[in-house]
């Protein structure tokens, strides 16, 4: 979403492989009005969208072989460049400043950091837990949190040199045939806590991360979610089952959990809100307007961003 130009872009169709060829949607939110399609010859997937609302970043699909990120126009759609990174390529955030964007590629053990200016890689982070799956970032000071397939916790890496500073594992019983249990992550504006989703459990666990990394991440709370998490979507088209997502509110007093619906308050780390549209959609994010005007939003991944 950008708020300079009040336009949503949406990701549609198959994200590569067996699940097929996608394409983008250029949506208007003041006239309530698509204003351009585009097709791709491979799937598509978590695009993120640069600061001045002039590129989008779309990864070619998490079932695709390749290991291609489009640098696309954000006016018309046009494919301006490819950044190659790693296999699989999912999710997709650009840094607060803009210089960056940082690449999840699923079929790797690498987070990929390029330069928005020259689109290319200037940093891989890693080696990680195989398969990097969401993740967030805290720029200002330096760290990257991911999550991995088949782990039920999280990882933190330096985003400056690159290297992998601490394996947190959450001790928690889960069927290992689940594929990511972890799969949601987001970090409080202020970049001093930290949710992991823990779908196995329908928990949410909530780490106080202001000292990272002089130390490690203390555990502050576990927050039973109301719904289970071991149902599916429906209607759906594809990955229906409730894999889950978090996000953080921009002014961090709420945590949003996605394929539950939950609304938690994250000055008590109790649900004081349920969102029905919520509990069957892993895909928000936060729009703030004033009057008819978009001025600021989340994204869709919860980052440190402190104003």
């Amino acid at each position: 979403m950008s708020p300079r130009t009040a336009t949503l872009y949406a990701s549609v169709g198959g994200n590569g492989g067996s699940s097929g060829n996608g394409g983008l949607v250029a949506y208007d939110l003041r006239l309530n009005r698509i204003l351009w399609q585009r097709s791709f010859p491979t799937g598509t997937d978590s695009l993120a969208i640069s600061r001045d609302g002039r590129q989008l970043f779309v990864p070619e699909g998490e079932r695709s072989d390749g290991n291609v990120w489009y640098v696309v126009t954000a006016a018309t759609g046009d494919v301006m460049h490819v950044i190659h990174a790693a296999p699989g390529p999912h999710n997709t955030i650009v840094s607060p400043d803009g210089r960056l964007v940082y690449l999840g590629p699923r079929n790797s053990r690498f987070l990929v950091v390029a330069s928005t200016a020259g689109d290319r890689v200037v940093l891989r982070v890693g080696p990680l837990k195989p398969g990097v799956r969401p993740f967030t970032v805290d720029q200002r000071r330096g760290l990257a949190y991911t999550t991995a397939t088949g782990f039920l916790g999280f990882q933190i890496s330096s985003l400056r040199t690159g290297k992998l500073l601490a394996t947190v594992p959450i001790r928690r019983p889960w069927r290992h045939s689940l594929g990511t249990p972890s799969h949601g992550i987001t970090l409080s504006p202020d970049g001093r806590r930290l949710s992991v989703i823990d779908v196995p459990n329908s928990e949410v666990h909530v780490f106080d991360v202001s000292q990272v990394p002089r130390r490690r991440p203390r555990a502050v709370a576990t927050v039973q979610l109301t719904p289970s998490m071991s149902v599916t979507e429906h209607p759906c088209g594809g990955d229906c089952g409730h894999a889950g997502w978090l996000q953080d509110s921009l002014d961090g007093r709420y945590l949003w959990v996605a394929d539950d619906g939950d609304v938690i308050a994250t000055s008590t780390d109790r649900v004081v809100g349920y969102v029905r549209a919520l509990s069957n959609s892993r895909y928000l994010f936060e729009l703030d307007w004033r009057g008819d005007r978009p001025v600021r939003t989340s994204t869709r991944s919860g980052i440190a961003d402190p104003p």
